[in-house]
Formats: C-alpha cells, structure tokens, sequence
C-alpha cells in the first residue's frame, strides 16, 4: 500500500512534468555531449516524520529513473524506514493523518530497515543504473529531500549530482508566465 502511494505520487509527478518539459525543452537550446547515461534524471519522494530536519526522520523513499525525455528506465524502487515510537508517535497533526491514513506508520514500526541500510540498499539500486556524480535528483519540491538527505544518507546525498530539477519551480513559472497547460486530476492515496 505504502509503496504504490508513493510510487503512484512519483508517476502522477512525472505525468504532471511532461507538458512542461516539453514547453521548456522547446524554448532552449542544448546541446548535451554526455553520454545518454548521464542524462537520466533521478526521481525521488521521500516520506518524513516532519520537515525539521534536526528533528524529524525518514520514513520511506522511493525513487525511479528516467531518460532526458523522461522515458522510465528503472524498475520501480522504494523502502519503508523503521522509526521507533518515539518518532512515529511525536509528528504533527497533518503527518499523523496522512501516514495514518496511507498506513505508513504501522509499516515503518513494522519495518526492519535501518535508515543505514535504507541508505546502502537505496546506493546499490543507483549504481544499477546510473554512475557517480552524473545524474540531477528531481522530483516536486525535491530541495526538502536533499536537504534530508544531505543530514541522513549522505552517501546518496554525495553520488547524485549537485544539480537539482525541482519540478516545483517548472509549475511555479509556467503559472508566472501565463502558459495553458491543461492540469491533471490531482491523485491522492487511498
């Protein structure tokens, strides 16, 4: 359950880019000498206790990878974080509802997953696909999960490339300058 509502808000995120990576795509002139390799994008949603990163801690991550033109070439990846009560039961009141309600807290108290395995087990899927320091994290407001990540897997942190493609900011500036694209039905867990 927790894996397809994450991984369905990864998918939604990546439908949700296409228009506006074309618009963007069209607009700018690149010319790319990389390998194709190291122009996969890594998409990332990582769920947390709370967004203080000095107090909260992560519950899950999940993350799939695609081409320049966003064309998947991963296979679907996530992992569920064991927090123990003290965590689960301290986050505020709009995490409680939606772990609660996507089952996330009892999946992450259940959980035999360190956040250190979380971290060597989440490496190993990128080196599967990608090489070090090569490829942007993305993902919607993904500049909260660097941050998280930075602080608690740094070894994911420092084999991502420093760039970052916050799909947050593409919407923000599409709305800014008066682009119709046809929004999608917001998807939500169930």
């Amino acid at each position: 359950m927790i894996f397809a509502c994450c991984m369905k808000w990864t998918k939604n995120c990546l439908q949700l880019t296409v228009p506006y990576f074309q618009i963007v795509k069209s607009s700018v002139f690149y010319i790319s000498t990389s390998t194709e390799k190291n122009n996969y994008i890594v998409w990332l949603d990582m769920e947390m206790s709370g967004l203080d990163v000095s107090t909260s801690q992560v519950l899950e991550i999940a993350c799939l990878i695609t081409d320049k033109n966003l064309k998947l070439v991963s296979k679907d990846f996530n992992v569920v974080v064991h927090q123990p009560d003290e965590i689960l039961n301290n986050m505020n009141d709009w995490c409680l509802k939606i772990h609660q309600k996507t089952g996330l807290i009892d999946e992450s108290r259940l959980s035999k997953t360190t956040i250190q395995d979380a971290e060597q087990i989440v490496l190993k899927y990128l080196k599967t696909y990608i090489k070090e320091v090569t490829c942007p994290l993305a993902g919607n407001s993904v500049y909260m999960d660097r941050i998280f990540l930075y602080k608690h897997m740094p070894l994911i942190n420092n084999y991502l490339h420093y760039r970052t493609i916050d799909i947050s900011t593409i919407k923000e500036l599409v709305k800014r300058w008066n682009i119709n694209i046809p929004t999608l039905e917001k998807k939500t867990c169930s």
